[in-house]
């Protein structure tokens, strides 16, 4: 499937969005990117997308769904719950030549794997409010993805990727390093928002670990890691109490006495799987 032509012109963004009263809503998390020189860098970052299902979470008025509209992507599906740019959006369907298709929905009550064969990857500046259960929820299925590439706010990608014994780390740490390999591919200033939010963000690219241990599900992790890090400043001892405790501990060979921060992911691995 060819992408659009160079030669065909779409209204600018920027009129787009005057034309629809457009204006981003704080209560859905919206701050709208529209330069598409920065777009264009984070789809860049997903890799070759030809042959491939693209999903878009939140894409407002379609900063980032025109260049993927331009790749060789097989088909985009935008997950859009905000009628006004569902609305924005319905100007790109005719150029995109029937690969893109606009779902009006809460992404959160979808499930991406029913809705496309794979190879599916997903490419999105997820709505700040809603940024961390959608990952989540991405994370419980990510062996159906080849790659999510993904804007959060740069707090949320330093949580991420956080190594141990920093002050980022903790259970989200764990749970996306259990599941992927992940990079912090690009920042984003504040500024480049309309309007700009109070934070700059980051994209993180995250590749499926091939490695990740099957005897490890997905649930006993997130079990783990909820016992661990809900009572952060206890000793393991206490705050796994209700999976085992220090009997559990031993088993591991680990000292009763440290606190979830400072374990590994190996060491989690290892509570999850004796649990």
């Amino acid at each position: 499937m060819s992408s659009p032509s160079s030669s065909e012109k779409l209204p600018p963004l920027r009129e787009v969005i005057a034309e629809s009263g457009l204006a981003a809503r704080k209560v859905l998390g919206q701050h709208f990117l529209l330069d598409l020189n920065l777009t264009k860098r984070i789809v860049s970052f997903a890799g070759d997308l030809s042959g491939k299902t693209v999903f878009e979470v939140g894409p407002g008025p379609g900063g980032l769904t025109r260049p993927l509209v331009e790749s060789k992507a097989k088909k985009i599906i935008a997950v859009e719950k905000d009628p006004r740019c569902v609305w924005a959006l319905s100007t790109l369907k005719d150029w995109a030549r029937g690969r893109l298709e606009i779902i009006e929905n809460d992404a959160l009550e979808l499930n991406f794997v029913d809705m496309a064969p794979a190879p599916r990857v997903i490419v999105a500046n997820l709505p700040y409010n809603v940024a961390t259960p959608l990952l989540l929820g991405f994370l419980r299925q990510v062996d159906s993805f080849e790659s999510l590439t993904l804007m959060f706010q740069a707090e949320v990608a330093d949580r991420l990727l956080a190594p141990p014994n920093s002050k980022a780390y903790g259970r989200l740490s764990v749970i996306t390093q259990f599941c992927c390999r992940g990079k912090r591919v690009m920042d984003i200033p504040a500024q480049a928002f309309t309007p700009p939010p109070k934070v700059d963000s980051a994209v993180v690219h995250l590749l499926p670990r091939t490695d990740r241990s099957k005897d490890i599900s997905f649930e006993k992790m997130g079990q783990l890691t909820a016992a661990a890090f809900g009572q952060r400043r206890k000793m393991l001892r206490s705050s796994l109490k209700v999976l085992g405790g220090e009997a559990l501990l031993e088993k591991a060979g680990l000292d009763p006495t440290r606190r979830a921060e400072e374990l590994s992911l190996e060491e989690f691995e290892c509570l999850a799987r004796l649990l």
